[in-house]
């Protein structure tokens, strides 16, 4: 089991520095590199789900110029949020 969470947690890696845009993947790629090795698979699950999300519309949302949907605005999203914005930190 441990083993599976360190292949998803390789991958989102990954995805996560090579989305497409160098802004997203600055935003994205910086917050996996501090915060993946203390998630557990929900937080991976969120994580995949949201990197599923076209490129503009979660810029958007990371940026604070966009309110995600119910479903994307969890605790995993609002920690990326405050990880880049000092003045949201819990």
């Amino acid at each position: 089991m441990n083993d599976d969470l360190d292949i998803r947690r390789k991958r989102l890696r990954y995805r996560c520095w090579h989305r497409g845009t160098r802004e997203l993947d600055l935003l994205l790629g910086r917050f996996v590199d501090a915060a993946l090795a203390t998630m557990d698979a929900r937080d991976l699950d969120r994580l995949e789900a949201l990197i599923e999300v076209p490129e503009p519309i979660l810029y958007s949302w990371v940026t604070g110029h966009g309110t995600p949907p119910p479903a994307y605005d969890h605790d995993l999203f609002r920690r990326l949020r405050a990880f880049h914005r000092p003045s949201e930190r819990f």
